[in-house]
Order: structure tokens, then sequence, then C-alpha cells
């Protein structure tokens, strides 16, 4: 599709007037590629494309009133054109090998570090980084591409995982925080994406969030934002024993110091029933978890 005549003689008028055409031409080539799934020709062509868009984009607005409607209509096209670009790259990417998909993700990034696509891309680009033997650099990457999409699920995860790992309590907790506030307010699958799939993967990261700051709150003994967190994070974990054995520890623990405080047996009686529960996984808090249960019943039986 050419650009209409008086579009393109106001959006580069003069001997850049060709420059439409090929900017048009290459267009038409990147989507013949992009039918033909020739990703060598679709990353050759968008990176031709991408700098020819950012040209015209920043062509000066004319003078005369009766133009600016036209202008504005080319600048758009334009960039509609450069957003084409970028989902191409993208979605070669996405069909591709991990050694392609961190090569185009990669282009991506640098040609437009805030492009759109690069949300739905971060996740497999993150694993196909540790795939191809270029695990240094998600967490880098992970933290520079959090300041253009700062709800990024896939980001908030392996920076919050990171954090804990490396007991960093303070840093892993407001990443959870923020990963569940962002989860739970995108509560719908993109478009285009499987749904069972998303739904699958939603529920984990969602579990983990609430894991690691559950987990957390409980080390402080702030016990209704731990009750809080590993309530909702239980459904989520279920079969993962290495995640069940210390909430269910930090659950029993929770509720026990929030039932002596509230003199509410109920209460108290259900930590210990939690910490049975982790006592019969196999996990270092066991042990602990046994005592505690033996305790939080005498406790109870003392209490009216």
């Amino acid at each position: 599709m050419k650009l209409p005549a008086l579009v393109a003689l106001v959006l580069l008028a003069g001997p850049v007037v060709a420059a439409a055409d090929t900017l048009e031409d290459k267009y038409q080539s990147l989507k013949d590629a992009v039918t033909a799934k020739n990703i060598p020709e679709i990353k050759k062509l968008a990176l031709e494309i991408l700098p020819m868009v950012a040209e015209a984009a920043a062509a000066p607005a004319p003078e005369a009133e009766d133009a600016k409607q036209a202008w504005t209509n080319g600048i758009a096209h334009a960039k509609s054109i450069g957003q084409y670009a970028e989902y191409s790259i993208c979605t070669a990417a996405l069909e591709s090998p991990a050694p392609t998909l961190v090569e185009l993700i990669g282009t991506l990034e640098h040609e437009n570090p805030k492009s759109q696509y690069l949300d739905t891309a971060y996740g497999p680009y993150l694993v196909a980084l540790t795939q191809t033997g270029s695990a240094s650099k998600v967490i880098p990457i992970a933290e520079k591409a959090l300041v253009n999409f700062p709800e990024n699920g896939d980001l908030l995860l392996v920076l919050a995982d990171n954090a804990i790992n490396h007991k960093q309590p303070d840093r892993a907790l407001t990443l959870a925080n923020r990963l569940t506030a962002s989860l739970n307010k995108h509560t719908k699958p993109p478009e285009g994406v499987n749904a069972a799939q998303w739904e699958k993967k939603h529920s984990a990261t969602l579990g983990r969030g609430y894991w690691i700051a559950g987990v957390i709150y409980g080390d402080r003994s702030q016990y209704a934002n731990a009750d809080k967190n590993l309530r909702a994070a239980l459904p989520l974990i279920q079969g993962n024993e290495a995640m069940m054995g210390p909430a269910l520890f930090y659950l029993g623990m929770a509720n026990y110091q929030l039932g002596k405080m509230t003199l509410n047996k109920a209460k108290v009686l259900e930590g210990a029933k939690f910490s049975e529960q982790s006592a019969a996984i196999d996990s270092v808090y066991a042990d602990q978890a046994r005592h505690n249960a033996l305790v939080m019943k005498t406790e109870a039986d003392r209490m009216r």
C-alpha cells in the first residue's frame, strides 16, 4: 500500500519523496518475509525500516494549515509501519529456537527498549538466555527492563527470586508485593496467548509472589501479613513441598500468635494444625514445626 500522493508530498517533500516509496516497498517486502517465515530477511528489513520511520516521524510540521492533517496522517502511517517491524521481530523470535530468540529480542531491545512487544517477550527471553549459556546476563537485563516495564510479572518474579536467594529480604519483599499487585490487576491473558497456558503460569507466579512475601513477613513476626499472604499462596503452591513446608510452618506460627493476642482458642488450634502439616513434610522446618504443634496444643488446652 502506497502513501497517498498528498501525504507523501507533505511528509517527505521535494527530492525525499522517493524515500516514502522506499519505505512502502520495504514494508511490503517485510510483510512478504513474514508470510514466508524468512527470519533473516525479517531482521534485515526491520532494521532498515526502523531508522527510516524515525526519520519520517521527525519531519517538521508544515506551515500551511490545510496541509497539517495530511502531515499528521503521514506521520501516523509511518509509525504504524515501525510498529509492524517491531511486531515482526518479536513474533519471529518467539517462534524460533533459543539462540535465534536471544538474537532477535536483543536486537529489538537495542532498537527500542520501550517497544510494547517486549512486554510479552521477556519471559521466554530470560529463559532462552539461560538455555544458551548467558545466565549471568539475566539479572542485569531484567533490572534494566523493569524501568520500562514496571508491572511485568516475568521481570518481577526473576528479580524477587534473585533477591531472596541472595538474602536481600527488603528488596525481595518489595518486589514480591509489586508482583502480586500486578498479577491481581492483570487477570486476563493478552490477545493471541493460549488461555490455559497463561492461566497455569499466572497462578504459579502469583503463588510464588505470595509465598515470598508471606515467608518474609513470618520471619519478621508480622503475623497478620504473613497469614494473609500465605493463605493466598496455599491453593496455588499445592504439590510443591519445598514451598509448602515453610508456608505451613509460618502459617502455624502466625495463627498461634494471633490466637494468643486475641484469646482465640480456635486460631491457636489452627496454628497447631498448620504446624502438624508442616512437620509431615521433609524439610528443615519439620522438627521445629513438630515441637511447635505440641506447644500450641498445650497452650490451647489452657484456654477456655
